[in-house]
């Protein structure tokens, strides 16, 4: 009989090019340290990726041959203890695992009677006790916090103008929406406004204080002006650790002016919210189980491999009515395989889901609370451990406060934002240590976001003495430039 399956002819063979394939990634976190954490693709690597579409089957290890030489030596490199540029995870060997087992599984958790959904409600029942949520609050995995907050404001814009809002969508309900942010909050904030119809316009983004954190009093300035105005102020969103530098708005004080004003306060906890699980840190998140609303990442602090983001919804219902669609193809049932309702698609825009929750479910599952905990508090641990020796070294300059794990410093000398630009990309290219640049205040700097478990203070140490050392060599080089011009 013939068959037009593609499982293999050779169960066995291919087992063993399975093995190696699982060995090689294996061998890859075990000796990521003697990498560089990135490195400058050549054009003839590139070239390898601009083939015309394969017609003819070729063998699993040549694809695989061609991901070991091609792909995996010139990815980001946020798996390497000296990636420190944004604020990526570095994901574990057990995430790694249960994303094969997940893979191989290929379970669609759109809905239906499964485990599979079984597993992501338990992951949510584990964070509404993170949160201090009650038991009627409603959550999804998604992409990531940016999906996360779109959900959220989409929750908030639909209990503020009523369910008729899906219908007849924002304008005929007469009434002008407005937002409120700090200048610092992630520009997915923003976006999410334009998405959902209200448009970029009605965020309003309100300065900073001295500590980096959103100013409440200008806050409360802006929503009395805006009222007096004639607009309906409905959305405020507070940040437990800006992208910036970690800052930590004032949730507590925020959750009282939502409360006053009558406004859903959310929080984007991209990273930040998961520092509730350690104890020295819990305390500076007071505020946050107060939300309505919480958007957070398991693939940040939480080390749960890309992608694995998360929204929590305190009213379970008002988000149930924002998102779920009647269809016949969709009929539930009290038994069978369509039993099992309301299903997660019923509180996102995702019929299609893949198995996130059970990367998350394994994280926690086998490293606990407590040592997940502990390993959030050591990466703030060297933060300070890092400004501690920008600030004790004269040709470098500690330019935020470090509230958590972000350290904002430049190098010193002539044309500060152009060296220190340059300063990044060679640091980048010297594959000791990989940080990104922002702006605060106008000037240029260099961030180190301290996120992966692996890093230590050998590593800071690494980042310190290659900046010195780079420093020297391009402010040597600038001086050289300018001798000659003259």
């Amino acid at each position: 009989m013939t068959t037009k399956s593609l499982d293999p002819t050779d169960w066995d063979a291919f087992r063993g090019q399975a093995h190696r394939m699982l060995d090689d990634m294996i061998d890859y976190l075990a000796q990521i340290r003697e990498r560089p954490v990135w490195q400058p693709i050549p054009d003839t690597v590139r070239e390898q990726l601009r083939a015309p579409l394969p017609v003819p089957p070729s063998s699993l290890e040549d694809a695989h041959n061609t991901f070991m030489h091609a792909i995996l030596p010139y990815s980001v490199g946020n798996a390497h203890p000296g990636f420190m540029g944004w604020v990526h995870g570095g994901g574990t060997p057990v995430g790694m695992l249960a994303e094969m087992l997940a893979g191989g599984l290929n379970a669609n958790l759109g809905g239906r009677d499964q485990m599979p959904i079984e597993v992501e409600r338990q992951v949510l029942q584990w964070v509404r006790e993170l949160f201090g949520f009650p038991d009627s609050a409603s959550g999804i995995f998604v992409t990531g916090t940016s999906m996360a907050n779109l959900i959220s404001l989409l929750v908030a814009r639909t209990a503020t103008l009523g369910e008729d809002v899906r219908q007849n969508g924002i304008d005929a309900a007469g009434r002008k929406l407005v937002a409120y942010a700090s200048e610092a909050a992630h520009s997915c904030i923003s976006k999410a406004m334009d998405f959902c119809g209200l448009g970029t316009d009605a965020l309003r983004r309100i300065p900073l204080d001295a500590q980096q954190r959103l100013d409440t009093q200008r806050l409360r300035r802006a929503i009395g002006e805006d009222r007096a105005r004639g607009l309906v102020p409905f959305y405020l969103v507070g940040t437990a650790g800006t992208v910036d530098t970690g800052a930590i708005d004032d949730l507590e004080t925020l959750a009282d002016i939502a409360r006053q004003e009558k406004l859903w306060f959310h929080v984007d906890g991209a990273f930040g919210a998961l520092g509730v699980l350690a104890p020295s840190l819990a305390p500076r998140f007071k505020g946050i189980e107060r939300a309505d609303s919480i958007a957070f990442d398991f693939h940040k602090w939480g080390q749960v491999p890309y992608d694995a983001g998360f929204i929590l919804i305190r009213d379970g219902e008002q988000h149930r009515r924002t998102f779920t669609t009647p269809a016949a193809y969709l009929s539930r049932e009290s038994q069978g395989l369509a039993a099992g309702s309301p299903w997660p698609c019923d509180f996102g825009p995702d019929l299609s889901r893949g198995f996130r929750a059970l990367k998350a479910w394994f994280t926690l599952k086998v490293y606990g609370t407590r040592q997940l905990g502990e390993m959030i508090a050591n990466t703030c641990d060297l933060a300070r451990y890092l400004a501690e020796r920008v600030e004790n070294e004269p040709k470098l300059e500690l330019l935020a406060p470090v509230s958590l794990n972000v350290v904002c410093f430049r190098y010193r000398g002539e044309d500060m934002d152009n060296l220190n630009r340059a300063l990044a990309v060679a640091l980048q290219e010297s594959g000791v240590a990989a940080p990104s640049t922002t702006t605060l205040n106008g000037r240029i700097a260099i961030r180190a976001a301290i996120v992966n478990h692996r890093t230590n203070t050998g590593d800071i140490d690494n980042l310190l003495e290659a900046t010195l050392a780079l420093g020297a060599k391009l402010t040597q080089f600038s001086d050289t430039e300018t001798t000659h011009d003259c």
